[in-house]
């Protein structure tokens, strides 16, 4: 490879960095388990990423966690463009998937086309779910907001009316992704709602 060539190869890789640092910058719904503030997407998707390495032993035998880790460093790095979408407002998920794989198109091709193509393909495995890969990483980014509200009052639940019937359909994913981890949030959301902190 020509000096010329890594030259342009580097700063399509750091022009990718760049762009992607704008995810410290998205706030989630969600709070610190503390209650302190609100998370930002780029600390979401670091916790999930060690979630996935310390709660390795609960996914489906045969799993590459390497692979989970990826997916989850990269799941959300299209809300720079997207934003982050409130998985309890129908209006907002129904356009939710075509705004994200604009942005996917635009933030992945800013990579050099090999790796763009690689990054891009994690992310379109977690969006589809097919492999156990993917369906235990969704698990895992479907549970961290239910540890999260269920250490924190209930957290955006009663901010946003939300009730137990609409977090067990979120516990169904995490099911099809790790049967431990299902059965562990639905005592969760059991508990929030004994404790007054959920809606039945």
């Amino acid at each position: 490879m020509t000096t010329a060539l890594i030259h342009e190869r580097l700063q399509s890789q750091l022009a990718f960095h760049t762009e992607i640092d704008k995810l410290k910058r998205v706030i989630r719904r969600n709070s610190l388990i503390d209650g302190s503030r609100r998370e930002n997407d780029a600390e979401h998707s670091w916790h999930l990423a060690m979630m996935a390495m310390t709660l390795a032993e609960h996914a489906p035998p045969e799993t590459d966690i390497s692979r989970v880790v990826a997916m989850l460093l990269v799941h959300d790095i299209v809300e720079v463009d997207a934003g982050d979408t409130f998985i309890y407002d129908p209006v907002a998920v129904e356009g939710q998937a075509a705004l994200e794989r604009a942005a996917a198109d635009r933030i992945f091709g800013l990579l050099p086309e090999d790796q763009g193509a690689r990054l891009r393909g994690l992310w379109d495995e977690f969006e589809e779910r097919r492999t156990p890969e993917a369906r235990f990483a969704r698990a895992l980014d479907r549970l961290a907001p239910i540890i999260a509200n269920h250490h924190n009052e209930g957290g955006t639940w009663p901010l946003y009316k939300v009730t137990a019937r609409q977090v067990m359909e979120k516990v169904r994913l995490i099911e099809e992704g790790s049967p431990t981890l299902g059965e562990y949030a639905a005592r969760l959301v059991a508990g929030s709602v004994a404790q007054g902190h959920l809606a039945p």
